[in-house]
């Protein structure tokens, strides 16, 4: 039978089909084997901007990226710095990239908005009271004043040095104001050199830099053997402060208002150094109660003594107990300054007098008065404090209120009661390790049980678990193991878990506790040695445009998704991305999908990626890289 049909034109036909269809499987088979053997290969090391760009056909990308040093183009350019890495995909993950011609895309706007701080708008500002300088704190625009277009980088943009060099080194394009260098010229604050900014490390109050300032500090308060870990500094300046201490392993939160000193906090960012907008007005910080273990203010011009002293009552309640406050510049050693102060002794005397008056009745102990420096220490309990009320009346001690409320708080003129002890010897609260043992024990407020749903099991847990995802990011990002990521935000801090997986690197993150997070978990984060702030992620976050490399989203748009719209935090979060920023988004699949499709309008790509737990887990993440591009050169526009 079968040698009949051989003859037969159907018989052959069917033959001739299986046969091609072998060939076309056989060829399909081996195409498919040397593409996963050239993906595998190329997942070996770090893949760039450039490399990635061609790698998926976009046409736009630029065929050769410039060298770090040289100029940046110009005019929404998508020439990236060739030293930046870019996402290292292992080689199981296909980047599929929709076809975006047709999705319209978000517009850049004008150039006038490149250093654009929505919350903290000068003309907004005017409108509000001057006194205990209200007009400066945190006044956001009404949803229907919310900008809808990308703020621009400067045409001449360059991405950031890297850390350490980041700590003495900017480029003048990226933050083009000479104002502080020429201001500040002979306290060496800032000088320009050329393409760039230099930082020397000098401060008004320390002529011989930072790091003999606080080597000056050192040999009155103990910085070097891990029981200072937390420090706060009011009226930072360029945050040189701030910058020399993270040798000592002590981290700052530094802060200033946007003012005449043009740019300062954003100089402090641009170095690699924690920092943001803020000021002592009428509001409280937006940290918790207990969470610095020392706060600084070199010529912060504070008047400490205004308003029966509600700014140190302010700093009381934010300082750990037993922890230090440090004044240098006015009214400390007045008898010799006043004249270069160009102020009478008599007024300086007061100024003295005043906060002497004021840190007693707040229980401090003045430590030491030496040269330039007077450092007091608050009680590590309240037990003589409450005793003392009986003589100082006031500030009498907060009756009610939660100690950690903080967002959009008015100050309070009492003292922030410490947990209760039964000994004059014991720590409120519960005493810290030192560092860097704090960072992975169990923080004290858990140990207490004052932080619902959270066990010292659960604590372990999650430090277990972030340590297995950021082993998984780093699969992920290969940029992020190899110093080309320095500012690191984490969106939904929770009680730190990811600051702590990301200790092997070198970089600092900013823990952000959204505003009514139930449990309130911001106290646990500094009890660990970390830092961050309280926000409101309907709101923009007090920073300028670009001072973020790496952003952490998790969860985040799941808790805000029927709060406001997740267009307008996305839009914020690429104003304070970098340029070739990246950002990690954690959260239910759906969500995620409603990030991408936004994402991709904002000059954004795009990857799923599959979560360390598998392909099958509900929570699903997507990492998104920020394209590099600039505003048009004015010079250039109307050529």
């Amino acid at each position: 039978m079968a040698k009949e049909h051989g003859g037969s034109p159907k018989y052959n036909q069917l033959e001739a089909r299986k046969n091609n269809l072998t060939w076309i499987l056989a060829l399909s088979a081996l195409c498919i084997f040397f593409y996963v053997l050239g993906a595998w290969q190329s997942s070996i090391s770090p893949t760039t901007h450039t490399e990635f760009l061609n790698r998926v056909g976009c046409e736009n990308a630029s065929k050769e990226a410039p060298d770090s040093s040289s100029s940046s183009s110009s005019s929404s350019s998508s020439s990236p710095s060739s030293s930046s890495a870019f996402l290292d995909f292992e080689s199981h993950h296909q980047l599929v990239m929709e076809d975006t011609q047709e999705i319209q895309k978000f517009p850049a706007c004008s150039m006038s908005f490149s250093e654009y701080t929505p919350c903290q708008d000068r003309d907004r500002g005017r409108k509000f009271d001057r006194d205990m300088l209200k007009y400066r704190e945190r006044h956001c625009p009404s949803k229907d004043e919310l900008l809808h277009c990308l703020i621009p980088a400067p045409p001449k943009y360059k991405l950031p040095f890297k850390w350490p060099q980041s700590r003495d080194y900017a480029w003048f394009n990226n933050i083009p104001h000479k104002e502080l260098s020429i201001e500040k010229d002979l306290q060496n604050w800032i000088k320009v050199e050329g393409d760039r900014f230099k930082f020397p490390g000098g401060g008004t109050m320390f002529p011989r830099g930072a790091d003999a300032y606080i080597d000056d500090i050192s040999e009155l308060i103990p910085l070097t053997n891990g029981t200072i870990r937390t420090a706060i500094d009011t009226g930072c300046g360029v945050a040189s402060w701030g910058a020399y201490l993270l040798k000592r392993d002590i981290i700052a939160m530094s802060f200033a208002p946007r003012d005449t000193h043009e740019a300062q906090v954003w100089f402090a960012l641009e170095r690699g150094v924690p920092a943001v907008l803020g000021i002592m007005g009428s509001q409280r910080l937006p940290y918790p109660a207990r969470a610095f273990d020392m706060a600084h203010c070199s010529r912060c011009l504070i008047p400490w003594s205004k308003y029966d002293g509600l700014y140190l009552i302010e700093v009381d309640r934010i300082l750990r107990p037993g922890g230090y406050w440090i004044l240098s510049g006015p009214p400390i050693r007045w008898k010799q300054y006043w004249r270069g102060w160009e102020r009478s002794k008599e007024d300086l005397k007061d100024e003295q007098d005043g906060i002497e008056d004021v840190a007693k009745r707040l229980c401090w102990k003045k430590v030491i008065e030496k040269d330039d420096l007077a450092v007091w220490q608050k009680p590590i309990n309240h037990i003589d404090c409450i005793k003392s009320r009986k003589s100082h009346h006031k500030p009498h001690m907060c009756k009610s209120g939660n100690p950690d409320e903080a967002w959009y708080k008015q100050l309070q003129g009492c003292i922030t009661p410490m947990p209760e002890v039964t000994s004059w010897d014991e720590v409120s609260g519960g005493a810290l390790e030192k560092w860097p043992e704090r960072a992975s024990v169990v923080p004290p407020r858990i140990s207490n049980n004052w932080v619902t749903g959270i066990t010292a099991e659960k604590f372990q847990e999650d430090n277990k678990l972030w340590e297995e995802r950021v082993s998984h990011y780093k699969g992920i990002v290969g940029a992020l193991s190899q110093g080309r990521y320095r500012n690191i935000m984490d969106m939904n801090a929770y009680i730190g878990g990811f600051a702590a997986a990301m200790m092997k690197y070198p970089v600092w993150v900013m823990n952000v506790v959204p505003v009514n997070s139930q449990p309130d978990t911001l106290g646990v984060v500094y009890e660990r040695g970390f830092i961050g702030v309280y926000h409101d992620w309907c709101e923009a976050f007090s920073t300028y445009p670009r001072t973020y490399d790496f952003i952490h989203a998790g969860g985040v748009f799941s808790i805000y998704q029927d709060r406001c719209d997740i267009t307008d935090i996305l839009l914020e979060m690429d104003r304070i991305l970098r340029p070739e920023g990246t950002v990690v988004f954690r959260d239910e699949a759906d969500v995620i999908e409603k990030i991408e499709k936004i994402a991709q309008r904002m000059r954004w790509n795009t990857k799923n990626v599959d979560q360390e737990s598998g392909q099958f887990a509900m929570e699903k993440i997507l990492v998104a890289f920020k394209s590099y591009w600039t505003g048009e050169d004015k010079d250039e526009q109307h050529a």
